[in-house]
């Protein structure tokens, strides 16, 4: 199983106990205001200390690097398992992070959870206003069978907006 953690400094990936740890570096738009620890929080696992990201940091940084975490499938999945974030913290996240493809990522989901997550216009409006101003694609890589979003300017697989992890085989 491959874990990531998020440093400043470089380091060769590690193996321990069958897990490797590799690390990722931390967003520039952060590392330029100083704000590497933004959204990190203090927890104690077996009477250890560690930093771990909130909950509102995780979902932007799932949408922003998906290539670190898992299939789409997963993502969704994980995501809608949580049932509340702080929506002025991701959308605060967002900003910082200043990358119009990640803003509208984020728009999107927010947008396709808005009952769930109670999200409202206030909290899409500046999402939107970064959104990409010429289409983007929602996966690097994967330019066939996309859908245009207007809302967002993003071109997003059939598989997500039909969610086809749920068909029935």
């Amino acid at each position: 199983m491959r874990l990531h953690y998020v440093s400043a400094s470089k380091s060769i990936p590690l193996t321990f106990q069958g897990h490797e740890f590799t690390r990722a570096p931390v967003p520039p738009a952060l590392a330029a205001k100083g704000q590497e620890m933004f959204g990190v929080i203090r927890r104690k696992r077996s009477g250890v200390g560690l930093r771990v990201t909130s909950l509102e940091r995780t979902l932007v940084d799932a949408l922003d690097r998906p290539d670190l975490t898992g299939s789409w499938e997963e993502i969704w999945r994980s995501l809608e398992s949580i049932e509340f974030f702080d929506l002025d913290q991701v959308i605060a996240y967002v900003l910082l992070l200043e990358n119009a493809t990640t803003a509208a990522k984020v728009g999107f989901f927010l947008e396709q959870h808005r009952e769930v997550l109670m999200v409202e216009d206030v909290h899409l409006e500046p999402l939107r206003r970064h959104r990409p101003r010429q289409p983007h694609y929602f996966m690097r890589g994967k330019r066939d069978d996309c859908r245009w979003i207007g809302d967002w300017n993003l071109m997003i697989p059939v598989e997500i907006l039909n969610r086809s992890w749920e068909e029935v085989l």
